[in-house]
């Protein structure tokens, strides 16, 4: 989100400039300019022929910048290749695996894996807000863990109600956030250094709770044991679904270009906007097609997929999100601008904490018990290397929560495709690790053109 800060006054003469004349600027103050009251009509006559014509440049512009490949071009000139290669790496996985085994797209494990991506993208979801303000956190995973080892160790130690068990323990993950943001934002503490000593002291409380077993299992016909196990196999119902959510992503995108048009603001073309809607559709309808196949929609991706959009919005269309990313674009541009970067901070913290709660409840579910696996590194790895390689910068300023979906689907579809085969776990760690170091690769890259034409 770029700042902008005073802008130049414009002077202006009697005579319109010609349509293509750009306008001169001085640094005058305002009491010294020329003010445009006293010319009578022929004034207001030029002064609105000067706006007609900016208006026709600007709707130009739209028009210009609008066309899918503009729109490309632009995203590269702005410092951001966007999903494209993403997008790409993900079919390449999928072509590759399929042709080595045959089941890899079958309706069966593309359901299993649409479950299994659900954990450890909350827990990215959450990581995408602190990258975004340039910070790192790395409690994420032990805290993941507690939050299973709360639930199980109130509800089957102490007979707790699981509804009240599940909000103790994400409200566990929101305080650990609030304590890692306070101690950055108003002590000064690193947040490499306070959230890693948090990996250390919640991973210590989560093996406390659960005690010498280092496992607590919890009921499988229960509230949190149906998060992943619940799936809706109603046709009607899955395919309504599909189609209200496009119906809904093309009346907001036309919405939203009427005010651009409105304003003379540049925006994507209504030939863009139904190409984007005709490829949601596409998407939409194939997967309530192929997981409609084994067992229908699953109840945690669709949970997973409302946290992604509800996250999307907060970002993009509130003036919170606004102020989360003006921060990673610069912390003393951001505070001269308004931005309460402490509560800002503390905030971005809390989400990621209360995320890695909910990630970590949804991998209890899949269990249906806590233990140790849930607070293991490789989740914390895997969650950061979602959010990276899904297109988040690890500089701040850049990225969406759509990237943790994406990125998490790469991650596990590699995971599936190399169990499929029989491949070992060291190979797998091998593999995902060339991947993020690719991605990051691709984020300094991206970031050094950016700073070149200082768009950084």
């Amino acid at each position: 989100m770029a700042l902008r800060g005073r802008r130049n006054r414009t002077r202006t003469t009697d005579a319109p400039p010609a349509a293509d004349a750009t306008p001169t600027t001085d640094r005058e103050d305002d009491g010294h300019r020329e003010d445009d009251s006293h010319r009578g009509d022929d004034g207001h006559r030029g002064h609105a022929g000067r706006l007609g014509a900016y208006a026709g440049r600007l709707g130009a512009s739209a028009g210009r910048l609008g066309t899918p490949t503009e729109a490309v071009r632009r995203r590269l000139r702005e410092g951001g290749p966007g999903p494209g290669p993403v997008l790409l790496a993900l079919a390449v996985t999928w072509i590759v695996f399929q042709a080595l085994d045959e089941n890899f797209l079958s309706p069966r494990n593309l359901s299993v894996l649409s479950v299994d991506i659900v954990g450890t993208g909350m827990i990215a979801v959450g990581i995408v807000f602190v990258l975004l303000i340039g910070e790192i956190d790395l409690a994420v995973g032990s805290l993941a863990g507690l939050a299973g080892a709360v639930f199980a160790s109130l509800n089957v130690h102490l007979g707790m109600p699981e509804w009240l068990a599940v909000l103790v323990a994400v409200l566990c993950g929101t305080a650990a956030g609030a304590v890692h943001g306070f101690s950055f934002a108003r002590i000064g503490v690193p947040a490499f250094v306070v959230t890693l000593a948090g990996l250390l002291v919640w991973n210590g409380v989560m093996l406390y709770l659960l005690g010498p077993d280092s496992s607590v299992n919890f009921s499988e016909d229960g509230l949190v044991a149906t998060l992943t196990s619940r799936y809706f196999d109603s046709a009607v119902a899955g395919y309504g679904l599909a189609a209200l959510c496009t119906a809904a992503y093309l009346l907001v995108s036309l919405h939203d270009h009427g005010r651009r048009a409105a304003a003379g603001m540049p925006g994507r073309s209504t030939g863009e906007i139904w190409a984007r809607t005709a490829l949601l559709a596409l998407v939409s309808f194939s997967v309530v097609h192929v997981l409609g196949r084994f067992e229908g929609l699953p109840l945690a991706l669709l949970i997973f997929l409302a946290v992604i959009v509800a996250s999307d919005l907060l970002l993009r269309r509130t003036p919170y999100g606004r102020q989360v990313l003006a921060l990673g674009g610069g912390v003393e541009p951001a505070r001269r601008s308004g931005v309460d970067v402490a509560r800002v901070r503390i905030s971005v913290f809390m989400v990621s904490g209360t995320l890695a709660a909910v990630g970590g409840l949804f991998i209890a579910s899949r269990l249906t018990s806590a233990s140790q696996i849930s607070g293991s590194g490789v989740l914390l790895i895997n969650a950061i290397a979602a959010a990276v390689i899904g297109g988040t910068s690890l500089f701040g300023g850049r990225g969406s929560t759509w990237s943790a979906l994406l990125g998490v689907l790469i991650i596990q579809s590699i995971g599936s495709g190399m169990a499929l085969l029989g491949v070992q776990p060291p190979v797998q760690f091998m593999i995902t690790g060339g991947v993020l170091f690719t991605a990051v690769v691709l984020d300094s890259l991206t970031r050094r053109s950016a700073e070149s034409r200082g768009r950084v």
